[in-house]
């Protein structure tokens, strides 16, 4: 998921629109988009436009939807409300230890259970406090449906009047993404605020797919297509990626684990980064 397109619930004449996008994910906002007194009927929107929809395998995009933190009135409702064949993940917001994780599940499991729902659907938890990057790992381990984290970087800056330098940014990115990758999930870069810098968003991706991030969130539509074509395999490196394989296959099989492809020394943790690589340009459908 290069791009993740945010579309506040309350706007119902946005959904299709964004669903038109470029974006390879659509993330509707229960949470902070929604002022409050416009929750309820926010929700009951979202909840009858996803129940439209056709199951998740063949809508065409991730569709997420950001509910409410677990610790608050609105978060059994949203769970109840969007669980639905076509929802493919539930991003929760503020997640401070695996207790909040597997809380969630639970919610999910039983809301599945009551609207027939067969596939279960995904956590993507929000690593957006001092805590919850202090514990990252064991919430990225803490239950099978966890299948991202995302940063949040003002609700994680702004209190501790942190600014968001590209020092600050990566330090708290290589925690996020080693957190991720002991638990064999994907980390998403948070949000860049100045829509009108699209030059900034772009230096911002660019940090974030350095460290491996999957993909980045797009507070607007014009950010999609700068996501999407920055979080995708260069060629040469596909290139090289489908070359390492195919010596990799003919050197493993005469047990020879480490070898030369151009000119570059490789084994094992090599393999398996080409291995990524090509998985990411084929779900990018880039690979010829």
């Amino acid at each position: 998921m290069r791009s993740k397109l945010f579309v506040p619930a309350s706007r119902p004449e946005l959904y299709t629109k964004a669903m038109q996008s470029e974006a390879d994910g659509i993330s509707f906002d229960l949470e902070d988009a929604v002022e409050q007194r416009r929750k309820a009927t926010a929700r009951v929107e979202l909840a009858t436009w996803l129940k439209s929809l056709p199951p998740k395998q063949e809508v065409g995009k991730i569709l997420i939807v950001r509910c409410n933190s677990i610790d608050t009135p609105e978060f059994q409702d949203d769970i109840q409300a969007v669980a639905c064949a076509a929802l493919h993940q539930i991003n929760l917001p503020k997640v401070e230890s695996p207790d909040a994780v597997i809380a969630m599940a639970e919610a999910l499991e039983r809301a599945e259970k009551e609207h027939g729902v067969d596939t279960p659907i995904g956590i993507l938890a929000n690593i957006e406090s001092p805590r919850g990057l202090r514990c990252a790992s064991e919430i990225a381990r803490a239950h099978p449906r966890v299948c991202g984290l995302q940063i949040g970087f003002g609700d994680l800056f702004k209190p501790l009047g942190i600014q968001p330098s590209n020092e600050a940014c990566q330090y708290v990115r290589i925690q996020v993404r080693l957190a991720a990758g002991e638990a064999g999930i994907e980390a998403y870069d948070g949000a860049y605020v100045d829509i009108g810098n699209p030059q900034g968003y772009e230096e911002d991706a660019k940090a974030a797919n350095a460290m491996g991030f999957a993909g980045k969130s797009c507070i607007h539509p014009s950010q999609v297509r700068l996501a999407n074509n920055i979080f995708i395999p260069d060629a040469a490196e596909v290139a090289h990626a489908l070359r390492v394989m195919e010596a990799a296959e003919n050197n493993l099989a005469r047990g020879t684990g480490a070898f030369v492809v151009d000119g570059k020394l490789v084994d094992g943790p090599f393999i398996e980064s080409a291995r990524r690589l090509i998985e990411r340009a084929r779900r990018a459908d880039t690979l010829e």
